[in-house]
């Protein structure tokens, strides 16, 4: 099988329990319950078989027409003879439950070994080891030892997740919201199969239409991207990514602190086109919502929101406006429509607050459907028995291209009875206002992925310039400078000065005032610890900004003329561990990591892209122009981004920063600059 076709795993003819047992406490008595329903056929073995069972799996598969898939209900120690014993069967496919592996180190690590070396040899493919399995509920396969799962219905989500456990709490959560599952995979150790891999798988998984993917870590970032991004071409996919806290131990400069690496998860699997989503509850909500279908791409999709209680309406714009979404006015001629259909006293705009929902719900919801500005419709209410919400809906009218999603509150009955109306009605729905919003803000923000990544740019390619001295060596400030001017990045006019003396001569021949620094390139940050003197405008001014520098140990200075005042940017790009390459942009200066208002691509970029880098921002509204400040020049930051994102793409250096780079009234210009030189890599190359 190849990497994406896990047939045999999760379309198995038949299936094995490796160490069945008869006795409730056993792991091998809970799979057997579990898998007992499967039409395929379900065999049992145990090397001392009660009745009804076999003694090896060669037995078992010899008395059945076809067996793929092995579930191993066996201790660590003995998995890799397991295996190779279910392989030299004809068995193509293998779920170990086991724990005892890699994740315990000592001779667990042994173990693990083992398990690869079967996998090598015989090329079956095996999920886990340390899950708690897999199901299709669908085929009524449930390879999981989970209490309740035999519960879950049929669905169109799919859950993609690192941890057994969190597989299990999404699924539970599709099911209580009546949206059932079309397959949920614990991944495990993820040792053989996986995120990638059945991520591909998906692509062509007929009963799914929205994948929830969860992540834990990632060991190949850009194997993730990429299969992220083939599936979402065509399903979306919704991702949940933990471990906000952590931080690289190799963050020593602002882009390493700034480029975590959960934020680093976040943005690059949203440049393939994933929607981010903060908790268990927003994902369910989130592919809910994506599950009946997508809305044409568009950068700002328009939602039109019909409600029969204002209060909850106000929550449900809140949380969309938060986003990408915009709620437009109606045209005339739709206005004109609800003003027919609904009563004088009730709101005929966007939202539209209809009242007591009536006779001519379902004609409301197909006027603001039918409105040119509206993308996407919301529809919410209080179960009433006067109307039935989703089949309302269902007959409203509104174009195929248009999806819309109910919400509902009410009495667990009610709410239960309007699900399954949704269901029969092919409607998507979900609880509350706070559940719409979330769906909705994920319809808008699939479009808007779908627009990004629709015609994405090729990366610019252009020759780097040798730079003097090479690539090897040591760093400074200056060195960092030279190398921003070969690549036609603006930096102030400055010299390098060993004496006094130079230094004097310096301040003479440039505009003042001038910024006199500390040259030296083990220290990233100098104005922490006082190695930067501003406004230096003087031949004494001159004398004390070098006696202090001294006394911070400078044996080397900078000066360079100081530039006028603007916004001060952060651009970095390095090479990171998991991902390879990536470019950095946010709000700069010495706040830069306490703000933490950035955005990171992969690199190399195409200069144009960089604009979705700064709609990304929360500041975004500075760099158009605040308060009378000018505009930033978006093609030249453009293409500075794409430069030096190039630049450590192509190997020379492992990173570089520019922090500030300041927009002026004159144009861009680099205050600050760090190079860090190319690391051998794993493999023997450098920025691997």
């Amino acid at each position: 099988m190849s990497s994406s076709d896990l047939g045999a795993l999760f379309e198995p003819r038949g299936v094995v329990v490796v160490g069945a047992s008869t006795s409730p406490d056993k792991l091998g008595h809970a799979m057997a319950q579990s898998l007992e329903s499967y039409p395929g056929g379900v065999r049992l073995v145990n090397a001392k078989p009660a009745p009804g069972m076999f003694g090896s799996v060669a037995d078992a598969v010899g008395a059945s027409s076809g067996i793929d898939l092995a579930v191993m209900c066996v201790p660590a120690p003995v998995t890799a003879s397991a295996l190779r014993e279910s392989a030299d069967a004809g068995v193509r496919a293998a779920l170990v439950c086991a724990g005892g592996f890699a994740e315990v180190g000592g001779l667990g690590l042994d173990y693990a070994n083992d398990v690869d070396r079967v996998v090598a040899e015989t090329g079956i493919r095996v999920l886990g080891p340390n899950t708690s399995g897999f199901f299709v509920p669908g085929s009524s396969l449930f390879a999981s030892f989970v209490p309740g799962v035999r519960e879950f219905g049929p669905g169109s989500v799919a859950v993609v997740a690192a941890s057994g456990g969190i597989n299990h709490v999404l699924s539970f959560g599709l099911q209580q919201e009546g949206a059932g599952v079309s397959l949920g995979v614990g991944l495990g150790a993820g040792q053989d199969v996986t995120a990638p891999d059945v991520l591909r798988y998906l692509v062509g998984h007929e009963q799914t239409r929205a994948v929830i993917l969860h992540v834990e870590s990632i060991p190949d970032g850009r194997e993730l991207m990429e299969a992220v991004a083939q599936l979402a071409a065509v399903k979306p996919v919704v991702a949940l990514i933990v471990g906000r806290s952590d931080v690289s131990e190799f963050a020593r400069s602002h882009t390493g602190a700034l480029t975590t690496s959960w934020r680093t998860a976040r943005f690059l699997l949203r440049q393939a086109g994933a929607i981010m989503v903060d908790d268990e509850s927003h994902a369910v909500a989130a592919a809910i919502g994506l599950s009946r279908g997508r809305a044409r791409a568009n950068r700002s999709s328009g939602v039109g929101l019909v409600t029969a209680q204002a209060g909850p309406g106000l929550i449900i714009a809140d949380g969309l406006l938060d986003g990408h979404a915009r709620l437009p006015q109606l045209s005339g001629s739709t206005r004109a429509r609800l003003s027919e259909l609904l009563p004088p006293l009730t709101y005929q705009d966007n939202p539209v607050d209809t009242g007591r929902p009536g006779d001519t719900f379902a004609q409301v919801v197909g006027a603001v459907g039918s409105d040119p500005g509206i993308d996407v419709v919301g529809v919410y209410a209080i179960t009433e028995p006067v109307v039935d919400l989703p089949r309302s809906v269902a007959a409203s009218g509104t174009p195929a291209s248009k999806p819309i999603i109910v919400a509902v509150d009410g009495t667990l009955a009610d709410v239960s009875l309007a699900r399954e109306s949704a269901r029969n009605a092919e409607v998507a729905i979900v609880r509350g206002p706070t559940a719409l919003a979330r769906a909705l803000a994920a319809v808008v923000e699939d479009a808007r992925l779908q627009a990004v990544t629709a015609d994405p740019s090729p990366a610019v390619h252009v020759p780097l310039p040798e730079p003097e001295g090479g690539w090897g060596g040591e760093w400074d400030e200056v060195r960092a400078k030279d190398l921003l001017d070969s690549l036609g990045i603006p930096t102030p006019a400055r010299s390098r000065c060993g004496t006094r003396d130079t230094a004097q001569a310096a301040l003479r021949a440039l505009d003042r005032p001038v910024a006199v620094k500390l040259v030296d390139a083990t220290v990233m940050h100098k104005s922490d610890i006082g190695g930067v003197v501003l406004g230096v405008d003087s031949a004494t001014a001159m004398d004390e900004a070098l006696s202090a520098l001294e006394a911070r140990g400078a044996v080397e200075f900078l000066v360079e003329e100081m530039a006028a005042p603007g916004i001060e940017l952060v651009v970095g790009a390095r090479h990171d561990d998991v991902f390879g390459p990536v470019v950095v942009l946010g709000l700069g200066g010495v706040a830069t990591e306490v703000l933490g208002d950035v955005s990171i691509r992969s690199a190399p970029v195409h200069p144009a892209a960089v604009a979705d880098m700064i709609d990304d921002l929360a500041t975004a509204e500075l760099f158009d122009g605040h308060r009378g400040a000018p505009p930033i020049d978006r093609r030249a930051l453009g293409e500075i981004v794409a430069t030096i994102g190039r630049l450590v793409a192509s190997g020379k250096v492992s990173e570089v920063e520019i922090n500030p780079l300041r927009a002026t009234s004159h144009g861009l210009i680099a205050l600050d600059a760090v190079v860090l030189p190319a690391v051998v890599g794993k493999n023997g190359t450098e920025g691997d």
